[in-house]
């Protein structure tokens, strides 16, 4: 794996940052979102923006619908993944969606959903144990012929598993992305490779002719860490798009203290050029991104890139939800937005 200049993509530049949320949990006990919200992935549908994202209530994830008319004021419309009552099926603890086909991979396209077999698709994972992000996840995939996207039906089974994997992969699966390529679906996804903190997460590919049967790519990990960077123990959550002239991943790395965007480029899918700098610097003290800037999800509108993440600091008196992610450490976790051009700064 080789390394770019930030420089060199300056047209994937979203150095302008929105400075409060533009959606957070409720913070209302029993509420999906009490303590965060996360994972932002924002498309087009029927002429309106709409945003998948997972709430966590100290049990889970579950995940929801978001809606929006501008990209920056967003409204909370249903839960779409909701936890299981029956605990028979291997994903009644919570369902974290992670990507939904699109009609094109473009990224100057605006990213609207894709019928296969008259149905929309989603790719999530879910967790078997309680807890933030506790043991090691799978992935299933959901669909549904609902146009407003309410009713989804899940598969009886996961669709891939880290049972199958490497070593690099052996203790657990997380977010993906997934795209459609000469005939072909391709799965990008990261996996840690230890059970016990700290581990490392790197990504992977795999391929399908179907979304049901993945066949891993030989050469994986495609996306490595590199000791003494910014990506050190982490370059995870792909989201990946062409930009006309190449394939770019919006990803994140992680050194052990901070998160932060990250950006790797491709010819062919398979061998990637990582920037040597972050794309989206974890922020000042104080502010929304002290912590982390992290997990990516890009939409292009009115020749403005905006680039929503996740964004962390440390919890201060008054904010809406406190998520505990170590012993008494406390984070305030949100979803924010940075784009291309300056918009507005209240």
């Amino acid at each position: 794996m080789s390394t770019i200049e930030i420089e060199q993509l300056a047209q994937l530049h979203t150095p302008y940052k929105l400075n409060h949320p533009v959606l957070s949990g409720s913070g209302l006990e029993g509420d999906f979102d009490s303590q965060a919200v996360d994972c932002p992935f924002v498309f087009v549908h029927q002429d309106c923006f709409y945003m998948m994202y997972v709430g966590f209530d100290g049990k889970g994830y579950q995940t929801a619908l978001a809606t929006s008319s501008n990209l920056l004021d967003w409204e909370h419309k249903a839960i779409i993944l909701p936890r299981l009552k029956t605990e028979e099926r291997w994903d009644h603890i919570g369902a974290a969606g992670s990507w939904m086909l699109l009609e094109s991979n473009s990224l100057y396209d605006l990213p609207r959903l894709k019928k296969i077999n008259n149905r929309y698709w989603m790719v999530y994972h879910s967790y078997p144990d309680q807890g933030y992000e506790a043991g090691g996840a799978v992935m299933g995939l959901a669909w549904t012929e609902d146009e407003s996207l309410l009713e989804w039906h899940r598969l009886d089974e996961p669709v891939f598993s880290n049972k199958e994997g490497a070593d690099w992969e052996k203790a657990g699966l997380y977010k993906c992305c997934v795209i459609e390529h000469d005939e072909k679906y391709w799965m990008f996804y990261n996996a840690k490779r230890d059970d016990e903190w700290p581990w490392k997460e790197e990504t992977g590919l795999a391929v399908s002719s179907d979304l049901i049967h993945w066949e891993r790519y030989e050469g994986n990990p495609v996306l490595e860490t590199v000791e003494g960077n910014f990506y050190s123990q982490f370059i995870s959550d792909p989201c990946i798009k062409h930009d006309g002239q190449q394939w770019v991943n919006f990803a994140f790395g992680f050194d052990g203290r901070h998160a932060q965007g990250a950006l790797a480029v491709s010819d062919d899918l398979h061998n990637w050029r990582t920037a040597k700098q972050p794309l989206i610097t974890y922020g000042e003290q104080g502010e929304l991104d002290e912590i982390h800037a992290h997990k990516s999800s890009v939409i292009y509108w009115n020749g403005v890139l905006y680039h929503f993440y996740c964004a962390c600091r440390h919890y201060q008196a008054g904010d809406r939800t406190k998520l505990e992610v170590f012993e008494d450490q406390y984070e305030f976790r949100c979803i924010a937005v940075a784009t291309s051009k300056p918009l507005r700064s209240e």
